[in-house]
C-alpha cells in the first residue's frame, strides 16, 4: 500500500519505519525543513534503540521518503495516519490544534479514496471533528473514511512493541475502512480488536491511566511502608506474584513521566469534568505522582536540615526512564529545579539525555559530566533518578571513596539497602 504518515515524532517515525520495512511505500510529512533534511540522511531527532538502522535501510530501499509536501504524501494514499503531538494545555485538556491543522491539509490534498486514521492520542469525539474538517476542505472528486488506530509503543522498545503488540485496536465506522486496515496490519503479531471509533479513542486513555494508577498505587503504598517500617520492594514482589495483578508498572520511586502518562491522565480528568462525571480516582493518580517527587525532595532537605546551599550533589539519570533521551515531564526536572532554587551545586550524567537536559535547564547552573564516575567525584550526596542498567553495575566501593560524604538517595530502588549499609553508605531508598 501507499501510506502517508503525518508527523515524525516517536509514533510517526516508528510507524513509518515499521510499515516501510513490511514492504509498503511510505511518505512521512513534517513541518520543519531542518528535521526533514536530517531524516533524509537517516539522522533521527531522538534516540530509540534500533530505529536509525531500520530508517536508513528503508530510505536506501526507496520505500521510505521524508517531505514537507502534503500533496506528495497524501495524493493517492491508501491510508493516511495522523501522528502529531497532542500536548497538555494549561487546563489539562489535550491541545488538538496540530490534529485539526493536519486534517485540513490532508483534505486539500486528497485524491480518490483514502482511510484517514488517527494514531495520536485524542479525546473521545476528536475523530468525528476530523471528519467534519475533511468534508469541509476536500475536493468533490475525493472521498474518505475515518478510523482510530491508537498506538501502544513504549519508548526504548518501540520497534518490538509496534511489531509485536499485545493488541491492535481498529476503530472504524465502515466495512471498507475495516478491511483495508485489517489487510495492512496482517503481518503484525497481535490480537486485533475491531470496535467503534469512540471506543478505540477511549481504550488508549484507559490503558495509560491504569498503568499510571499502578505506579501511583505503589508510590502511595511506599509512603505507608516508610511509616510502618515495611519494605516496599518485598511488598510489591509478594503482591505482583498474583497473576491477577502482575508486577509490571507496580514500582515505587519518584513517579512517572514521559510524553504519555502525564498528559493522558490530565486529559482523561478533563474529559470527565466536561461530561460532568465524578471520577476522583483519576485525579488522585495525578496528585500522588506529584507527591512522589515532593517526598523525595523532602528526604534530601531533611538529611541536610534544609541547608543545602553550596552542597555539591551528583545526579545519575535525567531521562524519564532508561533507554530513551526523552525528558518530557521527567521526574528529574522538578527535583533538580527545587535543589537549584535552594542553592545546591549540581553535577549530572545521563547516557543519552544530556543534550535535551541542557535545553530544559538552559541558564541554570548544572555541570554535565562525561561518565557516571565523574558525576560521583567530590560530592556530598548522590541521587539516582533514572534506573539505567549501567548504574546498577557501578563499582560502589570506588564511588564511596570518590565522594566527600557517602550519602545516596536512590529514587529508583536499584541498590540493596543492606549491601549499601555494609559498604558504609548512608542510604535512602523509597518505601524502604
Amino acid at each position: 500500500m501507499k501510506l502517508a504518515i503525518i508527523g515524525h515524532g516517536y509514533v510517526g517515525l516508528v510507524t513509518a519505519a515499521v510499515f516501510a520495512d513490511l514492504g509498503n511505500n511510505v511518505v512521512c510529512v513534517g513541518r520543519t525543513a531542518e528535521k526533514i533534511e536530517n531524516l533524509k540522511k537517516g539522522k533521527l531527532p531522538f534516540f530509540e534503540p534500533g530505529l536509525e538502522e531500520v530508517v536508513k535501510e528503508n530510505i536506501n530501499a526507496k520505500r521510505l521518503v521524508f517531505t514537507l509536501d502534503y500533496k506528495l504524501a497524501v495524493s493517492g494514499a491508501d491510508v493516511v495516519f495522523i501522528c502529531v503531538g497532542t500536548p497538555s494545555l494549561p487546563t489539562g485538556e489535550a491541545d488538538l490544534s496540530s490534529i485539526f491543522k493536519s486534517a485540513e491539509e490532508i483534505a486539500k490534498n486528497l485524491t480518490g479514496f483514502s482511510v484517514i486514521a488517527c494514531k495520536s492520542t485524542v479525546p473521545v469525539g476528536t475523530n468525528r471533528k476530523v471528519a467534519n474538517i475533511l468534508k469541509k476542505y476536500k475536493q468533490k472528486t475525493s472521498s474518505f473514511e475515518i478510523a482510530s488506530c491508537p498506538e501502544f509503543l513504549r519508548e526504548g522498545t518501540a520497534l518490538h512493541d509496534t511489531l509485536n503488540p499485545d493488541r491492535i485496536i481498529i476503530g472504524v465506522g465502515s466495512e471498507k475502512a475495516k478491511q483495508i486496515l485489517l489487510e495492512l496490519h496482517k503481518p503484525i503479531n497481535g490480537q486485533t480488536v475491531v470496535t467503534k471509533i469512540e471506543t478505540a479513542e477511549l481504550i488508549k486513555y484507559a490503558s495509560n491511566t491504569i498503568l499510571a494508577t499502578k505506579i501511583s498505587f505503589a508510590n502511595e503504598l511506599a509512603f505507608f511502608c516508610e511509616a510502618v517500617g515495611a519494605d516496599i520492594e518485598e511488598v510489591i514482589k509478594g503482591v505482583g506474584l498474583d497473576k491477577r495483578i502482575g508486577s509490571e508498572f507496580l514500582a515505587a520511586g519518584i513517579g512517572y513521566g514521559g510524553s504519555c502518562f502525564p498528559k493522558d491522565v490530565k486529559a482523561l480528568v478533563s474529559m470527565t469534568k466536561l461530561y460532568k462525571t465524578d471520577c476522583s480516582l483519576f485525579s488522585a493518580v495525578e496528585s500522588v505522582n506529584k507527591l512522589a517527587h515532593e517526598k523525595f525532595i523532602e528526604k534530601i532537605l531533611k538529611h541536610f536540615k534544609s541547608r543545602i546551599k553550596g552542597i555539591k550533589i551528583g545526579v545519575l539519570g535525567l531521562s524519564f526512564k532508561p533507554e530513551t533521551d526523552d525528558m518530557r515531564d521527567a521526574p528529574s526536572i522538578p527535583i533538580i529545579k527545587t535543589l537549584l532554587i535552594n542553592g545546591a551545586d549540581l553535577v549530572a550524567y545521563d547516557p543519552q539525555a544530556m543534550n535535551n537536559a541542557q535545553s530544559i535547564f538552559q541558564g541554570l547552573k548544572i555541570k554535565y559530566m562525561k561518565n557516571a564516575y565523574d558525576a560521583c567525584s567530590d560530592i556530598d550526596a548522590l541521587l539516582i533518578l533514572t534506573e539505567w542498567n549501567e548504574f546498577k553495575q557501578l563499582d560502589l566501593d570506588k564511588i564511596k571513596k570518590m565522594m566527600k560524604k557517602p550519602v545516596v538517595f536512590d529514587g529508583r530502588n536499584i541498590y540493596d539497602p543492606a549491601k549499601m549499609k555494609k559498604l558504609g553508605f548512608i542510604y535512602y531508598g523509597v518505601g524502604r
